[in-house]
């Protein structure tokens, strides 16, 4: 029995929890490749034209796994609660790859957390484990191992953004949703350009996620989605110690397209960059706009200096 995972979407913020479970459980899975053209190109065939980069990057992935294990994990996530809204797409995975993939027979294993319909993450586990033929009792256990491992994950990240902010480096913090930021075709290549250029990059996504959540609440009371409040949080809470923001989304993403213009209007004390990457060629063509912003950043800090 083995289990296929997706390289895409939701793995970024599940993966040390879902690969821990799956390893106490004695569960054999197999993860997608890390994204390139080929991939992405796959998930532009396959989904409709409207749907957002990340969501087509999904698609891909699934298919890359195709006939290569038994399940293919694929979590949809509603909300952990009435406040704590995902955005829409992320409701709509299994049935779309479900329908996507009807004539290759796929057996899809749900990953289903929707607290408003009292789907819990710990009953989802529970449906997983016992799909794959496990005892409650050991399930159990798993989660329990599963939740300790992304605490300890969480923490580890933690640690390295204080690290990271004591460095006496010229500094840009990275705002971006996980699968974008963390992605090998579209946000790694950028971090490595902008490291090239002499810069450390801070992810917005390594601070505490419940301290960005209080925090987004200077900027707006009003942001209907998780993952945008706590990178609104971020924001409010790193922008003193960074020297520029760049803001990293992708083509066709509404709830980013708000929360962007938000910030841009509202955090006037560092230079901002808004990129929004197509997926075309990945981040061929902005590392002219990178330099420009890199050589902004700079100037303006030999400015201080000299003052």
């Amino acid at each position: 029995m083995k289990v296929g995972i997706p390289r895409a979407l939701l793995y970024y913020e599940f993966a040390p929890m879902w690969l821990s479970f799956f390893d106490e459980l004695e569960i054999e899975y197999i993860i997608s490749p890390k994204t390139n053209k080929e991939i992405y190109d796959r998930g532009r065939n396959l989904a409709l034209h409207e749907a957002c980069l990340p969501y087509k990057i999904f698609l891909g992935h699934v298919d890359a796994l195709i006939g290569k294990c038994d399940y293919i994990l694929v979590p949809r996530i509603g909300g952990f609660g009435f406040y704590d809204r995902m955005c829409t797409r992320y409701l709509s995975t299994v049935d779309v790859v479900s329908n996507t993939f009807r004539d290759d027979h796929i057996k899809v294993l749900p990953f289903n957390v929707d607290y408003s319909s009292r789907d819990t993450e710990l009953a989802s586990c529970i449906k997983i484990g016992k799909t794959l033929k496990k005892k409650k009792r050991d399930i159990l256990r798993a989660y329990i191992i599963a939740r300790q491992a992304e605490n300890t994950d969480k923490q580890i990240r933690k640690n390295n953004l204080k690290l990271a902010l004591k460095k006496p480096t010229t500094k840009i913090l990275l705002v971006g949703h996980k699968y974008n930021t963390m992605d090998e075709y579209i946000g790694r290549p950028l971090i490595a350009s902008l490291e090239k250029l002499g810069v450390d990059v801070i992810l917005a996504t390594d601070i505490d996620d419940n301290y960005a959540e209080s925090q987004s609440k200077e900027l707006t009371s009003t942001m209907p989605w998780t993952l945008n409040r706590e990178l609104l949080g971020s924001i409010n809470a790193l922008s003193h110690e960074v020297e520029g923001i760049i803001l990293l989304s992708s083509f066709d993403c509404g709830p980013d397209s708000m929360s962007n213009e938000m910030v841009i209007r509202k955090i006037t004390n560092v230079p901002i960059l808004n990129l929004v990457v197509d997926g075309q060629e990945g981040i061929a063509g902005l590392e002219t706009r990178l330099e420009s912003f890199v050589d902004i950043i700079l100037f303006k800090k030999r400015r201080l200096l000299d003052d």
